[in-house]
């Protein structure tokens, strides 16, 4: 079924992302999972005859896959920044971790969620998995562009969830949280873009031995 072959898409940008050692590659994998969740959007609103849902579907392209990477491919050109991501933990045991995370999620759908229809399931499973590879790439990765990345994946995560098990958030919700986050993005990118002005660079690690 194609639907499966979207969420295995998702997960597979996930797992690109988690071993992602450059800035570049992990905002390319941000963008191709986003593309996955629009194609879901797309076979949703044929299947549902739902012109709301192509909406979203459009939004979700404009903002996730065109304008969120442009402005962050923009900081790194702007602040000048290296492209490495500092790992905390090498790429390998970063995959092996992010394969833990989702059969950690494969045991919480088999045993606390009960949905008879195989494919929410999965829905759920993979939606849950994105989150706690989202957590992982902010806690895990020193550059602070990551840790919006993180979030960002965590939020797709949301999304997936809303889309395929709830039935969708309300119309106008899903409207507005696509705005809050192109805007959190912008004040995101000023944020970052002074740190970098004031400290000469955006490792989170070097930031924490600050004092006031």
């Amino acid at each position: 079924m194609i639907i499966y072959l979207f969420l295995s898409g998702i997960l597979i940008a996930a797992f690109f992302m988690v071993s992602a050692k450059r800035i570049g590659a992990l905002i390319n994998g941000f963008s191709l999972q986003a593309v996955f969740l629009f194609m879901i959007t797309v076979y949703a609103a044929a299947r549902e005859k739902s012109p709301e849902l192509y909406v979203i579907a459009g939004l979700l392209f404009l903002i996730k896959v065109l304008l969120i990477p442009g402005f962050l491919r923009r900081i790194v050109k702007r602040i000048k920044v290296d492209e490495d991501l500092g790992l905390f933990l090498n790429p390998s045991v970063s995959l092996f971790i992010a394969a833990i995370l989702v059969y950690l999620a494969y045991l919480f759908a088999g045993r606390f969620i009960s949905i008879a229809n195989n494919t929410e399931n999965s829905a759920f499973i993979v939606s849950v998995s994105i989150v706690l590879i989202g957590i992982f790439i902010m806690v895990f990765r020193m550059k602070a562009l990551a840790q919006i990345i993180g979030i960002l994946v965590m939020e797709n995560g949301l999304f997936l969830l809303a889309a395929t098990i709830s039935g969708g958030m309300p119309f106008f919700v899903e409207i507005a949280i696509f705005f809050d986050i192109f805007l959190c993005v912008i004040i995101l990118e000023i944020f970052v873009y002074k740190i970098n002005r004031l400290f000469t660079h955006i490792d989170v690690d070097k930031l924490t031995q600050l004092r006031g």
